[in-house]
């Protein structure tokens, strides 16, 4: 499996590549945004170790790049403990935050899990492929091009955003728990993280629902989620 670490610590990177490697991975380093984009456009990585500070620009905002081009798995490393920083990295599309200082066992860990997660979601999204495109109401998911258009409109949406999404329109008005949905879409389920589930559904819900008042996400409180074909849902949340 190919990591690429982007850090602007060297020593860091450094301890922590010789730890991975040992651990069967192979570790490339990027120092900054820049070096971070040539390496994914001429080599690529299976996922990325993405430090929040970079010297030449916020590592969150490459995070938003790589799901835009590369859709790579993006764990965010980052010294900021504060909720709202890891909601923001989630809602970007990051799919996992670890803070500083993190041991190398926790970190080889979370890697094997989020690389589980994007495998199993691969694997639905194929299944669906195969099964063909879905339409719900105006809404039409192409699993095989990983697209989603509102009518005529393509909806940009990251990997775990689409994995989701596509999970919940297959079995439109069937209520999902959390825990489901962390399962089914993203291949593994683990309390104390179910609630990152929220804030994928909520930039979800922007990028689908803005501008009108149809509502594709329906909250079914004290459970979870479910889909309806972009009818106004009164109420809910």
């Amino acid at each position: 499996m190919r990591l690429l670490w982007v850090e602007d610590e060297p020593q860091l990177v450094e301890e922590g590549a010789r730890f991975l490697r040992e651990e069967g991975f192979t570790v490339e380093a990027a120092g900054t945004y820049a070096e971070a984009c040539e390496r994914l456009e001429t080599a690529g990585a299976d996922l990325v170790l993405l430090d929040w500070r970079l010297p030449d620009r916020p590592g969150i905002e490459l995070c938003r790049e790589i799901q835009q081009r590369w859709k790579n798995p993006v764990i965010m490393l980052t010294a900021k403990a504060d909720e709202f920083d890891k909601v923001l990295a989630l809602e970007i599309g990051a799919d996992d935050y670890i803070c500083k200082p993190f041991g190398m066992r926790e970190l080889a860990a979370r890697i094997r899990a989020v690389m589980r997660r994007a495998g199993k979601g691969s694997a639905a999204l194929s299944q669906g492929a195969r099964e063909g495109v879905l339409k719900r109401g105006d809404l039409t998911i192409d699993p095989e091009r990983h697209a989603v258009y509102k009518g005529s409109e393509e909806i940009a949406l990251t990997r775990t955003e689409f994995a989701l999404l596509y999970t919940m329109a297959s079995r439109p008005s069937k209520v999902f728990s959390r825990l489901q949905l962390m399962d089914e879409a993203l291949g593994e389920a683990f309390v104390g993280y179910e609630r990152t589930i929220d804030s994928h559904i909520r930039n979800l819900r922007k990028k689908l629902e803005h501008g009108d008042e149809s509502r594709y996400i329906v909250t079914v409180h004290g459970i979870g989620y479910k889909f309806e074909t972009g009818k106004a849902h009164h109420g809910q949340g």
